[in-house]
């Protein structure tokens, strides 16, 4: 039996409170938008990571490629989900979805929407969610410009959800 393919759960919401997926395929921005609205939450907050044409110190980056070990990434950002709910018990929905293979210069590769029932929660939720995502889920960015490629630089061993520092506003 194979090991199960997670990309095939973006291209449709759950019926539960959580979204999270990882996927070849471009990333549903406002279908998930519209999935985080619930009528106990007046907040929705979302980011949108998208490729852009540069990087620190290179311009004219031209794709970028993800990649992720699949049966950790998984795992972890339902550890992510995990520690929202937990941390901001009011949280109606979260949405955790992350592009793999090769991105445009403006592709999403990233989707992280927070539902509370106000703003500054949501807020608080949807920046951690984004920061633990990209300190806990292993996937690893390689970016092409006009004379080379590489893979992404300051990269870090992967930590807990948990041990992720929530910002406070």
């Amino acid at each position: 039996m194979s090991a199960p393919r997670y990309s095939l759960a973006v291209q449709s919401p759950p019926d539960d409170s959580r979204w999270v997926a990882l996927s070849d395929e471009p990333l549903p921005v406002g279908a998930v938008a519209d999935w985080a609205i619930v009528p106990a939450c007046g907040a929705v907050v979302m980011f949108s990571g998208t490729a852009r044409d540069h990087a620190e110190g290179r311009a004219g980056v031209s794709r970028l490629t993800y990649e992720a070990y699949e049966e950790q990434a998984v795992p972890r950002l339902h550890d992510v989900a995990d520690q929202v709910f937990a941390r901001w018990p009011d949280v109606g929905r979260v949405a955790l979805l992350h592009r793999t293979g090769d991105l445009a210069v403006g592709d999403t590769a990233v989707v992280v929407a927070v539902s509370t029932p106000h703003r500054a929660e949501a807020f608080e939720a949807a920046r951690y969610a984004i920061d633990a995502v990209k300190a806990s889920v292993p996937i690893w960015k390689k970016e092409t410009w006009h004379d080379g490629s590489t893979w992404g630089l300051g990269a870090a061993a992967p930590v807990a959800a948990a041990e992720v520092e929530a910002v406070r506003t």
